[in-house]
């Protein structure tokens, strides 16, 4: 029965059928899954709507983290305990020894000098800055922590970066923006500060007089004793002896931008009170800036701003129309340092905003109501005297020395002859000071170019390699080479001036003798001193030179030992260690009311709201720290989104 089964032929058929049928079967599933695994395509629009929400909540993740991770930062800065210390502290620093000219206490020790980070600079050389300004905080970050024992005197407690003091006068940037707690710095360079202004300086027995207040409001008068001082108080506002300034604003200090926002305001809400007269109102919204400099024009232009773009939102339009503000220059066009098609474009920017420009103009005096001043007439070319109702009053019109670099002065006698600001060599030592004592930076102090005065010093040493008197020398072109390498390296700011040196001494051989004599050397020298010009008072220039003090202590520091073994306490040490300073000029900005020019020596530009933004970059890159930095990008920011703060406290 089985082997007849097995050769049926319609068994055969059946296994045929079902194979087929499960071939089929087994194709259709397969189809079925191909379908299943290969996904349809997406449109773009939802491929776009997934990708958005994908980096909308990475987005909101990453923000949310950020937010936790700064609670948890947050919480980590408040203390619960109480925190104490002991100390072990010195006699003298409780209760310091009386001496010098006027028996006053002399502050040789700290209470914080026992303190762990203070305690191994304690005996070490005194350094003494004064002043928190734009030469002492570079030299400050500068010096190498620990080099010597610091101390800063200032009667102010913080750096203030002045070049957008102006900006804060009407609220564009909030004061806290533009300073820094100084003894932040002072800590990171393991320094001391004391809040107090320097009266006086016994260059003989190494004292500096500091008049500080006590808790009661009373003077307080003591010395503090140095082995380097370096002196960085600032300047003030030139009088030029005009009458009546004290009915004026300055702008030194971010006292002065508080003083200048609440009169402005004042003003604005006087002019609105129904009790004020036409003519009143008109004196009360005249604003008058003397010097057309870059405080001057800088400020202009932030008044401008704030009338034409917060003013109207929030007082009655008449103001607006009766606004005035004016610019009085000496000079025959405001922003004169700069190149002169800079200074034609901000005569017209200005124009353009109505902001009154009198040039060739000068100040006579100052009365409550009106400012008087005289001016050449074009067509008659005689002076005549104008005036303007004046409701406020900016003076900004260049530096002069302050009243304790005046005393400083009259008691170096003759070796110190500039009315404007101390004078200097090139090492940037006090003229008149004990050599390497006492140094001067910034705006209180000014650099010699006296490259005449030292001739018998270039010619010393050729003189005496050739055994001759240095007044009866006949030097040659070689000669006179060593000489010019000398001149260069004691007075780098001549270096321009000396780069032809075959056509300068061609020049002044007057007799053809193919040498130069004393006379003609001298001749040529003085030549060279009339093309030399001061470097400006910028704080810039003070920078440089509180970075060039910094690395030259640091240097001095480091060859102290060397010398001390080979026992050289006398001499020119600041010229045997480092070079003479040499000034870069890097350029200079200024606002012109939503507008900036650069000059930035032979490449100058000016422009709209590109330049502005360009103008905010560079200064918020040069500003002093990142808490600095946030604040003033908040600022910008709030004026943006919300306008200026249109209010006085």
């Amino acid at each position: 029965m089985l082997l007849r089964s097995l050769h049926n032929p319609y068994s055969h058929r059946i296994q045929t059928r079902l194979a087929s049928s499960v071939t089929e079967k087994a194709a259709e599933t397969a189809e079925k899954a191909t379908s299943t695994v290969t996904p349809q395509p997406r449109s773009r629009i939802t491929h776009l709507l997934y990708r958005t929400l994908a980096g909308l909540g990475a987005f909101i993740v990453t923000c949310g983290g950020i937010v936790v991770a700064f609670f948890i930062y947050d919480a980590t800065t408040y203390r619960e305990d109480p925190e104490s210390f002991d100390l072990q502290l010195s006699d003298l620093a409780l209760n310091p020894r009386r001496g010098g000219p006027k028996n006053l206490p002399i502050a040789e020790y700290y209470v914080s000098d026992d303190e762990p980070e203070f305690r191994d600079q304690k005996h070490k050389p005194k350094l003494v800055i004064l002043g928190t300004g734009w030469g002492s905080v570079p030299l400050l970050k500068t010096l190498v922590p620990g080099d010597y024992h610091v101390t800063v005197v200032s009667p102010s407690n913080h750096f203030l970066f002045t070049p957008m003091l102006p900006s804060a006068t009407v609220g564009t940037l909030e004061f806290r923006s533009l300073v820094e707690p100084i003894r932040k710095i002072v800590r990171k360079a393991k320094a001391h500060f004391l809040k107090g202004s320097a009266t006086d300086v016994d260059f003989s027995e190494k004292l500096v007089e500091v008049e500080s207040y006590g808790a009661n409001g009373e003077k307080q008068h003591f010395y503090l004793p140095y082995d380097k001082l370096v002196i960085g108080v600032g300047s003030i506002t030139n009088p030029h002896g005009v009458k009546g300034l004290e009915h004026c604003h300055f702008l030194k200090s971010i006292s002065d931008a508080r003083k200048i926002r609440n009169q402005v305001i004042r003003n604005l809400e006087s002019a609105c009170l129904p009790t004020t007269s036409d003519e009143e109102r008109r004196r009360l919204l005249s604003f008058v800036v003397s010097g057309g400099g870059p405080t001057g024009v800088e400020f202009a232009a932030e008044l401008y701003d704030m009338l034409n773009e917060d003013l109207c939102k929030f007082y009655p339009r008449i103001l607006r129309n009766e606004i005035s503000v004016h610019v009085i220059q000496s000079r025959g066009h405001i922003l004169n340092t700069y190149d002169e098609a800079l200074s034609k474009y901000a005569e017209e920017r200005l124009a353009h905003d109505m902001v009154d420009v009198q040039t060739n103009a000068r100040v006579k005096e100052v009365q409550a109501d009106k400012i008087l001043f005289t001016q050449k007439d074009a067509e008659s070319g005689k002076v005549v005297t104008k005036e303007l109702p004046m409701g406020f009053c900016l003076w900004s019109t260049g530096v002069s020395q302050t009243e304790f670099c005046q005393k400083l002065a009259n008691k170096l006698g003759d070796s110190q002859n500039n009315k404007h600001a101390l004078e200097t060599d090139t090492h940037l030592r006090l003229t008149g000071a004990p050599l390497g004592d006492v140094y001067a930076i910034g705006d209180c102090s000014t650099v010699q170019n006296n490259v005449s005065d030292h001739i018998i010093t270039f010619l010393r040493t050729l003189a005496w390699e050739k055994g001759k008197d240095p007044e009866e020398m006949h030097i040659s072109y070689n000669d006179w080479r060593n000489v010019a390498k000398r001149v260069k390296s004691r007075f780098p700011q001549a270096t321009d001036h000396l780069r032809r040196l075959d056509r300068l001494f061609e020049q002044y051989d007057t007799d053809k003798s193919g040498t130069l004599d004393f006379g003609e050397l001298s001749e040529l020298l003085k030549q060279i001193d009339a093309k030399l010009t001061s470097l400006p008072a910028t704080a810039q220039r003070a920078n440089q030179q509180g970075i060039y003090l910094g690395r030259k202590l640091n240097a001095l520091s480091r060859a102290a030992p060397g010398m001390r073994i080979n026992m050289i306490a006398d001499g020119d040490l600041d010229e045997a260690v480092y070079k003479a300073f040499s000034y870069k000029d890097m350029g200079s900005l200024a606002y012109i009311g939503n507008a900036a020019i650069f000059d930035l020596g032979g490449f100058n530009f000016g422009g709209g709201l590109l330049a502005v933004y360009l103008w905010r970059s560079i200064y918020f890159t040069q500003s002093v720290s990142l808490r600095t930095r946030m604040l003033l990008a908040m600022d910008w920011s709030k004026r943006a989104l919300f306008g200026r703060d249109m209010m006085n406290y």
